[in-house]
């Protein structure tokens, strides 16, 4: 593959719901340009971009692949992005990665939530975009229906460049509106067909519809469309150009991927009208924590981003990145400035699916990719040690599942660990973490689909058989009452003896542990204050309920006796834990609880169904607060213990338009009824 250079390149996010075609649409544009001489199928398992196992398995897309492509003496990188929501960390490394995008939508089923999801990320960042309706040999397509949801749903700047010939099963071609001609496939191969006199008069008005969006683009456009000026030919490109590019026009093509019609003009409409890195101009970075700016030019100092990693068990890593600045050539000496810390370049290849192809160099605006970095991982910024770049990391959406990971063969721990790692590198979306309290090995992601992905490649890729349980909870104990004891140790076998004897006034307070005396006359040394702390301190690991930490205590040291020969500080510690013991029966011990607090944004409609069913998991609804987009963010508060599976419980809710972030707040009592249930629970268990 030869080196292209940034104005003849386009790096494009296929985006859409789940079966929309994205992985179709590659296999289609591979097939047309030559690259593959039959076209594979996502239901065979055959195809270029779903290569990895797992995807193979369950017939949908987990990771982004890029699949570059020669066409007309321009490169194509197009990033295949899964649609199922688990996985929606990969859109935004392929959105890092690419100037513009392609929404699938499939015309069989119309704008779905993928399909919301998708424009709602678009629109966020003011992303150049096309739509290509796909599936339009499916039965019941009515495009003109099609058409008018779109608009209704997105707006007004969704306008067709092409126009279907032949409905359903007899869909068999397109009128390019741009153009002004009207094309019907054989195969792969198109040609040019008349146009009818009802094909004329939508052209015209469509083209009415354009030649507004192009006036917008310009003052003196405006001007000359006021005055029934026709633009020119050079103005009409510019002007859509522009317009797509500031995202205020989305052109909207037909085809179907599965047979290889409309795809040929997509890649045209690509080309023409999606801003090439050369178009983007340059990106700020820091350098020495000042701003900076890098030009999309070859002559600049080397800079990338590291869009996407790969694990491979047999390949090793692959790192994935898009060229920012500069060049990058087979001998360089990188340097990771996220990371402060220089890499080896290990090869220098594009990757198309799986299959990597080796190069000299890659130029600024092209996405290439190399093996074996030890330190770099998706979102770090690689570039040249004499002249450092700093970019902004890619920002990911928040676990807000968690599950406690169980080994199914004893001795499998350590190996886990290192697995679960490694996943992590794969995938910034997905945690893995020791709880120091419970002990236990937790993961965290997006969704139930994501983690059951992570044990199969834990299986399958790395050779560990692991259970997944809800987490352990980790409750506190404390105390709503005053007590005073007397905690008494003594102890006489031949010898030195053991005593300590102290009394001690238990009762609640703000912070976690408080110790304080008010010892008169000596009863109590001194020097073996610290020894009654301790053995206090000791003792707040394990309180008297369930055993759980206790917390919110303070004990004042009171009164107490020594002898002069058997008193020491061994003996005055364990009277401290025999006090705290009886102090916390005694003081009206009770349970607590994690309260997490929970910003939910869901569409209207859901509201209900959402403020109930936090209210049957003692949640509290604090307030709602509309958004710009017209969602509503509701802001409540529920037990950690009612919330394990939230994230599948909202999706099942609001058809999977509902999203959160949690945080853990404070801890509050237990109910009775369930601290009951909790304390026998936890009672069965230790014995």
């Amino acid at each position: 593959m030869k080196t292209y250079s940034a104005d003849k390149i386009r790096n494009v996010a296929l985006l859409g719901h789940s079966s929309s075609g994205k992985t179709t649409l590659t296999e289609a544009v591979l097939f047309a340009t030559g690259v593959t001489k039959r076209q594979g199928r996502v239901e065979d398992g055959n195809t270029v971009s779903d290569f990895d196992k797992e995807e193979i398995a369950r017939k949908v897309s987990i990771g982004t692949t890029v699949i570059p492509v020669e066409w007309k003496d321009t490169k194509f990188n197009l990033l295949d992005t899964p649609g199922y929501f688990d996985f929606i960390g990969e859109m935004y490394g392929a959105k890092r990665a690419s100037e513009g995008s392609v929404l699938l939508v499939d015309a069989s089923s119309g704008i779905e939530v993928g399909t919301e999801k998708a424009w709602k990320n678009l629109e966020k960042y003011v992303t150049p975009r096309i739509i290509f309706l796909n599936k339009m040999d499916k039965e019941e397509v009515n495009f003109e229906n099609l058409l008018s949801n779109l608009k209704e749903e997105f707006g007004d700047k969704i306008i067709p460049f092409a126009l279907p010939i032949g409905v359903s099963s007899s869909f068999k071609g397109f009128v390019s509106v741009i153009d002004e001609k009207a094309y019907e496939y054989s195969g792969t191969q198109r040609k040019e067909v008349e146009l009818t006199d009802d094909q004329n008069v939508e052209i015209d008005s469509i083209r009415e519809s354009l030649m507004e969006k192009i006036a917008e683009t310009d003052e003196e456009l405006m001007e000359k469309y006021f005055e029934g000026e026709a633009f020119t030919e050079a103005e009409i490109s510019k002007g859509l150009r522009l317009a797509v590019a500031q995202g205020d026009l989305v052109p909207l093509v037909v085809g179907c991927a599965e047979k290889a019609i409309g795809v040929d003009f997509l890649l045209e409409v690509i080309e023409r009208y999606i801003p090439s890195p050369k178009e983007i101009g340059s990106v700020k970075g820091l350098k020495d924590d000042k701003e900076v700016e890098r030009k999309i030019d070859p002559s600049e100092p080397f800079s990338a981003v590291v869009f996407k990693t790969i694990i491979d068990p047999f390949v090793g890593k692959l790192t994935l990145f898009k060229v920012i600045s500069g060049k990058i050539t087979k001998d360089m000496e990188l340097y990771n400035s996220t990371k402060d810390k220089q890499e080896k370049l290990g090869g220098l290849f594009v990757l198309r699916g799986k299959n990597q192809i080796e190069v000299s160099e890659i130029q600024a605006g092209d996405i290439g990719a190399t093996s074996k970095l030890n330190f770099t991982r998706t979102g770090d910024t690689l570039c040249a040690k004499n002249n450092p770049t700093l970019y902004e990391e890619i920002k990911y959406p928040q676990p807000t599942l968690f599950l406690a990971v169980e080994p199914k063969a004893k001795g499998d721990e350590e190996k886990i660990g290192t697995s679960l790692q490694r996943l992590t590198d794969e995938d910034p979306t997905f945690i893995a973490q020791r709880n120091a309290e419970t002990k236990q090995l937790l993961i965290g992601g997006q969704g139930n689909m994501q983690l059951a992905v992570i044990v199969d490649k834990l299986k399958n890729a790395f050779g560990v058989d692991v259970n997944l349980t809800n987490p352990k909870i980790a409750y506190r104990e404390t105390i709503k009452g005053t007590a005073s004891v007397q905690g008494k140790h003594k102890k006489q076998s031949g010898g030195a003896g053991q005593y300590g004897d102290v009394h001690i006034r238990f009762e609640p307070c703000e912070e976690k542990f408080v110790f304080a005396e008010e010892v008169f006359g000596g009863a109590v040394p001194r020097n073996y204050f610290p020894a009654v702390e301790k053995g206090l301190i000791d003792s707040l690991e394990h309180g008297v309920l369930a055993g759980y930490p206790v917390v919110n205590l303070k004990a004042i040291l009171f009164d107490g006796s020594y002898h002069p020969v058997d008193s020491n500080e061994m003996a005055f510690k364990i009277a401290a834990s025999l006090a705290f013991k009886k102090g916390m029966e005694a003081a009206k011990p009770i349970l607590l609880e994690p309260i997490m607090k929970y910003e939910i944004s869901i569409p209207e409609d859901y509201m209900g169904d959402v403020m109930g069913d936090m209210n049957k998991r003692r949640g509290r609804i604090l307030g709602m607060e509309q958004q710009d987009d017209g969602t509503q963010k509701v802001t409540a508060e529920a037990p950690h213990s009612e919330m394990f599976e939230y994230a599948i419980d909202l999706r099942a809710m609001t058809q999977a338009r509902g999203s959160f972030t949690m945080e853990f707040i404070r801890y509050e009592e237990v109910p009775t009824n369930i601290a009951e249930k909790i304390i026998a629970e936890a009672k069965a268990e230790r014995e």
